[in-house]
């Protein structure tokens, strides 16, 4: 049985650009199971099976860029910049059901997973799969959930080192280090490194959603905190900031509060030419606010001449999701620069809206952001389409096949037994993926694809969108049932195009895994 998100059965590759009517549209036509003709000679029909029904793309339209991933949620993104690849990591929302097999409320209780995903474009995202960050099977067994990770680089002694700092639902912030953006993550402390016992914590609701700070001179600072005591919505004066000692795994002297109007939730902090921009999410408070007050639920951010403050209030830049995507809920918000460019990555429920489901399952959406001459940051207006592509993708090389700019019903699985550690699968018959403006400057004659076939079938390549022309395909011996390395005969001229992978199959059942593919001359 398909699961919610699950990925189709034979593989095709498609060269050869969508019409800006079949990229709005999303997915390709639904056919027939059959095609019926009628003879000149009495009407007599003759019947002939007809191509398996393409997927519909499911929450992010082809051509469009936002949400960024569509195969599984992702919440309270962060971002990091390393060796050239943007890294995001997500609180991992996962569907709950109730008893009768319906999707009930998030409930946010047993997410002890953070999500990661990278790209070097912003529009195809390789799936790096899960850090188990708490409980029995994470890093820090102390944690009872992981929630709205932070995430720093810093070289010490000569070596990158990476830290994620998260919130143990709202009573306290671990941390987690690694050598690698992807880890493994192991807990370096064994116990939170702020609780309610750090100095200066005093008069916080909710201990959670950091933000973290490694400035030009390597002194490093925490930003945490939320909610609303005994109703002081103008003024909660919950948000936080506390220095971090050199080695990013302990504090130093006590936090320090960061009065901030109608604090809600959702810390991030930056350094443009010398000034610190403090942003956050606004409360919902339905009552009369104070002229230049910011909305419920948008993010608006302060800036200071010092990490620690003290800040000046400035004004909103992102309004609630509900204002951009008629489905609204709580915001949260990275700002990020990457090639000399800046961003604001943030989440909204616009998967689940598609999926009927707008019970709290977040997805991540990024969109530009702007500093004027003055150093103000501009209104950011979120859409659909989000951010262009930086660079056409390289088909050169080996990518691992859970790099992908669109889908229609795929799944990623964490294995051993894949390449990166990742591959794609519950693939069934009609299911897609596809990658965005590749560019196959020397043209193709040879495909090669790492794949694990489950029944028989072949892989076909098309151009362009999911009806496009067939250039090539691959077949699969189902009886193998274990990783082989196929290759075919390719033609495929010179240019830039979006590349298709479509799976068919005359199976019922999960047919095949994918885990790796290139292109040759």
């Amino acid at each position: 049985m398909k699961k919610w998100l699950s990925v189709g059965c034979v593989l095709i590759l498609m060269m050869s650009g969508c019409t800006n009517d079949e990229k709005e549209q999303g997915s390709a036509k639904e056919n027939d199971t059959e095609d019926v003709s009628v003879t000149e000679e009495g009407g007599e029909e003759d019947t002939t099976v007809a191509p398996p029904v393409i997927s519909s793309a499911r929450g992010k339209k082809i051509g469009y860029h936002n949400p960024i991933i569509s195969h599984h949620f992702g919440a309270d993104p962060y971002v990091i910049s390393h060796d050239g690849r943007v890294y995001m990591y997500m609180t991992y929302d996962q569907l709950e059901y109730d008893g009768a097999g319906n999707i009930k409320e998030n409930s946010y209780g047993s997410i002890q997973q953070l999500a990661v995903i990278s790209s070097a474009d912003l529009v195809n995202w390789q799936d790096h799969g899960v850090i188990d960050a708490a409980g029995p099977m994470g890093a820090a067994k102390w944690a009872t959930q992981s929630w709205a990770p932070a995430v720093a680089k810093k070289t010490i002694n000569g070596q990158d080192q990476f830290f994620i700092y998260f919130a143990n639902n709202a009573s306290g912030i671990g941390v987690l280090t690694s050598d690698s953006p992807t880890g493994p993550f192991i807990d370096p402390i064994g116990e939170p490194l702020v609780s309610f016992e750090t100095p200066g914590v005093e008069g916080v609701t909710w201990l959670f959603d950091p933000a973290v700070l490694v400035d030009e001179d390597q002194s490093a600072y925490l930003y945490f905190g939320g909610g609303i005591p005994e109703d002081t919505f103008e003024m909660p004066n919950t948000a936080r900031v506390i220095q971090l000692e050199e080695d990013m795994t302990s504090v130093t002297g006590e936090a320090t509060m960061i009065p901030a109007p109608f604090m809600f939730e959702s810390a991030g902090i930056n350094k443009y030419q010398g000034t610190y921009y403090y942003s956050y999410s606004t409360n919902f408070y339905d009552g009369e606010r104070p002229e230049g007050s910011p909305g419920a639920g948008e993010i608006a951010y302060m800036t200071s001449d010092s990490p620690m403050g003290p800040f000046e209030y400035q004004h909103p830049i992102l309004k609630n999701p509900g204002h951009f995507f008629d489905v609204g809920g709580n915001n949260h918000q990275v700002i990020f620069d990457f090639n000399d460019q800046w961003y604001i990555a943030y989440h909204a429920q616009t998967l689940a809206k598609d999926m009927e489901a707008v019970v709290g399952y977040r997805s991540p959406h990024i969109n530009a952001l702007m500093f004027n001459e003055e150093g103000a940051i501009e209104e950011v207006t979120a859409n659909y389409e989000g951010v262009a592509q930086l660079q056409a993708f390289d088909p050169y090389q080996t990518v691992p096949a859970e790099t992908f700019a669109w889908q229609a019903q795929i799944e990623t699985t964490p294995s051993d037994e894949a390449t990166t550690g990742v591959y794609v699968d519950a693939i069934e018959s009609g299911d897609w993926l596809a990658v965005s403006d590749v560019d196959f400057y020397d043209g193709a004659t040879l495909v090669k694809a790492r794949v694990k076939p489950l029944a028989s079938e072949k892989m076909e390549l098309r151009s362009g969108s999911v009806d496009g022309d067939v250039v090539g395909e691959l077949t699969f011996d189902g009886s193998l049932n274990e990783w082989v390395d196929l290759e075919a005969t390719v033609n495929i001229p010179k240019g830039v195009t979006d590349l298709y992978f479509i799976f068919y199959s005359e199976a019922d059942t999960d047919v095949l895994m994918f885990d790796t593919w290139s292109f040759h001359q």
